[in-house]
């Protein structure tokens, strides 16, 4: 059975909300629906990621390797290095 809900989300959002629907030849409302599905049954993958990306977070990651430093340290050394 489907049932309405009223959402309040800022309008910035929902009109891209609508073009992804679109491009994905989706209603904006089967979208929600999936990703409230996934959630709800623990399976946080949302299949849309590739879409939701941050350039600023992706050019970091792999950035720092773990050696076991805490991350003062790996800093501290890092400084040095550039400094030296």
């Amino acid at each position: 059975m489907l049932t309405k809900l009223t959402l309040t989300i800022d309008k910035a959002i929902i009109e891209k909300a609508k073009i992804f629907a679109h491009e994905k030849n989706k209603s904006v409302s089967r979208i929600v629906e999936e990703y409230l599905r996934n959630i709800s049954t623990g399976n946080e993958r949302f299949d849309y990621a590739d879409k939701l990306k941050s350039p600023i977070t992706d050019s970091l990651v792999g950035m720092f390797k773990d050696n076991g430093k805490d991350y003062k340290s790996q800093l501290e050394d890092a400084l040095s290095e550039k400094y030296s």
